[in-house]
């Protein structure tokens, strides 16, 4: 689900929860409509993601959602990513 289906979803009420996930040493973000849980992808439809947690916040803000849920349980920080 790329940025600009996700801002209609908004719009229209159908976002039900965002989810910050924790992964690694990246961020990336849940949408949750209710029957469907998907990941926020880039226009290209790879998996976006984000190196800090202030980067990731401010993309969900910019969506017009002021509330999300984080999840810091797979967080390291420090973790090199693997080339994919």
């Amino acid at each position: 689900m790329n940025e600009k289906v996700i801002k209609a979803l908004v719009e229209a009420g159908a976002v039900r929860q965002i989810r910050i996930i924790a992964n690694g040493a990246h961020f990336y973000v849940e949408v949750d409509t209710g029957n469907t849980r998907k990941p926020a992808e880039t226009i290209s439809g790879k998996m976006k993601t984000w190196r800090s947690l202030d980067a990731t916040a401010k993309w969900v803000r910019s969506i017009g959602i002021g509330e999300a849920n984080l999840q810091l349980g797979r967080w390291t920080p420090n973790q090199k990513m693997m080339p994919v």
